[in-house]
């Protein structure tokens, strides 16, 4: 008997399995991951050629969730950036 998938929704287009691509978060339906998207952006890359980059697996819904979803870890998570303490 097969093993249930352990799949987690993150958000509406973010899923978390895994069984797939060792439990990154990737786009729904898809095996592109969410950091590789975010690295596209940050490199500079249109969304709509991300898009075609990606044969229009996802959307621009998506990759604003991506988005909105990495800002809230961030600031969540902000004090495990930190580089150097800043003086008073």
């Amino acid at each position: 008997m097969k093993k249930k998938s352990q799949a987690k929704l993150l958000g509406r287009y973010i899923v978390v399995d895994p069984e797939i691509c060792h439990g990154q978060p990737t786009f729904r339906g898809t095996r592109i991951m969410v950091w590789q998207v975010l690295e596209m952006l940050a490199d500079g890359m249109a969304w709509e050629t991300i898009i075609e980059e990606c044969h229009n697996s996802i959307t621009k819904d998506a990759i604003a969730e991506a988005i909105k979803l990495s800002g809230e870890a961030f600031i969540k998570h902000a004090d495990e950036f930190v580089l150097e303490p800043t003086p008073a």
